[in-house]
């Protein structure tokens, strides 16, 4: 069964994909599943506002299943700074320009089932699972079923690395603060729905600090030279889903609306595209 989801909303144009079963607890797919080991309210619920957890060795623990609550910063990352705070080099400008008012949409990777990016992908409102080992932290995400690598065994990025979308993370914490760095991007994504574009240049820095069992916050920093004169940040709040588990998202399976939407369909690393 499938249900009917805003997924693209432009200033002028809403679109409307079909996308799979809505997550949930995992009830809805496995039967006997345990409950989670976290403090509760004397109804039985997941006390989200109570102290993060820790591990044996001190650290909080950031795993479990996470979700923003909307997808207003997948559309707007420069939402709470606003766009005259985004230090745009001028091409990159006139580029964001041309794709604001959702004229160019079929051109957006995401339409075409391409993988969001980092940090875009973070923020879709579905959920992702964080889990921790002794040398990586994996990110799977419901979103078109992707996954993260960030390693924490010290080792560092080859400058000869072969370009990706969702690039190369390490991490390491600063107090009880994961510190993520992601670089070695293709220059393909789109760093959000309205189009402010990225380059190879690019380079991600992550804040990911529990502040409750129920919050998380994510503090954005983009550095990317090619496209801007500046470093800029945005941050955004996920929200634990307990008893949640991601399913399944083949996005290609229900891809019928491209070619309904505006634009040359053309995907082009952003420093290529046409600039009318």
């Amino acid at each position: 069964m499938l249900r009917l989801t805003v997924w693209r909303l432009r200033r002028f144009v809403v679109i409307v994909f079909a996308l799979p079963i809505l997550s949930g607890p995992a009830a809805a797919q496995w039967l006997n599943a345990p409950e989670s080991e976290l403090p509760r309210k004397a109804d039985g619920s997941v006390d989200m506002e109570a102290p993060p957890p820790r591990l044996p060795d001190g650290r909080i623990d950031l795993q479990g299943i996470w979700m923003p609550d909307d997808n207003r910063y997948i559309r707007d990352l420069a939402l709470d700074i606003g766009d005259d705070h985004v230090p745009y080099q001028p091409w990159a400008r006139r580029l964001f320009d041309s794709r604001k008012d959702g004229l160019r949409s079929s051109e957006d990777p995401d339409a075409h089932c391409l993988p969001q990016g980092v940090p875009k992908i973070n923020f879709v409102s579905y959920p992702w699972k964080l889990i921790e080992t002794p040398d990586a932290i994996v990110i799977i995400y419901e979103t078109f079923t992707y996954w993260r690598q960030i390693f924490t065994d010290g080792r560092e990025l080859d400058p000869n690395a072969k370009p990706t979308w969702m690039g190369y993370s390490t991490g390491q914490w600063e107090g009880d603060t994961f510190v993520v760095e992601t670089s070695g991007f293709n220059g393909m994504p789109w760093l959000d729905q309205l189009g402010r574009p990225s380059t190879d240049q690019l380079r991600v820095t992550e804040r990911f600090t529990r502040t409750a069992v129920g919050h998380m916050s994510i503090e954005v920093t983009i550095d990317d030279p090619g496209a801007y004169t500046a470093p800029w940040s945005a941050t955004q709040v996920v929200h634990l889903r307990p008893g949640w588990e991601p399913v399944e998202f083949i996005c290609g399976e229900n891809n019928r609306d491209i070619d309904s939407l505006p634009g040359s369909g053309l995907v082009v690393p952003n420093i290529e595209a046409e600039i009318d």
